[in-house]
């Protein structure tokens, strides 16, 4: 069975970036584990005094999502929310490192990197330390996904502009993923705001049509070992 792990840095950007690709990855048996490196809880909330009902309501929603796209399994790194560039490199790298280690996955989805959100840039960087290709590394497949509302702000450079090289097609997943996505009630924004159900299915269309197909997911692939 293949072994799937899916970084995030926040509760969301799994289902924003290829909540279609994981409903097709859980439908053909495969088993699909979500790491979510911070609390979700968002900076604002910081010095709240419901810091802690807010994580655990974001929890909840994951769950309910998860549930609809077959996820079995769900790790917290829970560092805080919108402050990745404050906590030590190493910090992060543990906990990617520890979801390595006990979950073995043939396959990891991380950030891309050129993400305006530094939490995403972070987190693959961290991703990089964990999968080094040294001898005896489980991950043979290792792949950048984007996040509505934080890769497509990236200015257009060379450097930082997603330039996808792999296409899934989400043709038969698209309602369980928008379904997904609609259990993040406290992410839901009307249209045409990058985080609405609208306009993540006009953004399904159109890499779709960039290759032929009705609805896709993009990715860009970073290393595959056959």
């Amino acid at each position: 069975m293949k072994k799937v792990l899916v970084i995030s840095a926040h509760p969301d950007d799994e289902v924003l970036g290829m909540g279609g690709t994981i409903a097709k990855l859980t439908a053909t048996g495969c088993e699909v584990q979500l790491l979510i490196v911070t609390d979700g809880s968002s900076s604002q909330y910081r010095n709240s005094e419901d810091l802690m009902a807010i994580i655990s309501h974001k929890k909840e929603e994951t769950r309910k999502s998860s549930d609809i796209l077959g996820i079995k399994s769900i790790r917290y790194g829970g560092l805080p929310d919108m402050r990745l560039d404050c906590t030590p490199h190493v910090e992060i790298n543990k906990i990617i490192e520890s979801s390595v280690d006990e979950f073995q996955p043939d396959t990891i989805f991380t950030h891309f990197w050129g993400d305006v959100n530094i939490d995403h840039q972070n987190v693959y960087k961290s991703t990089l330390v964990a999968v080094r290709p040294v001898l005896g590394q489980v991950v043979k497949e290792l792949y950048c996904y984007s996040v509505p509302s934080s890769t497509e702000w990236t200015p257009n450079k060379s450097e930082t502009m997603f330039m996808p090289n792999v296409f899934v097609d989400i043709e038969m997943c698209m309602k369980r993923k928008y379904e997904a996505f609609s259990m993040y009630t406290t992410e839901l924004r009307e249209y045409p705001h990058p985080r609405s159900v609208q306009y993540l299915k006009e953004v399904d269309r159109a890499a779709g049509l960039r290759v032929g197909l009705f609805a896709a997911e993009e990715f860009v692939l970073l290393r595959m070992i056959n």
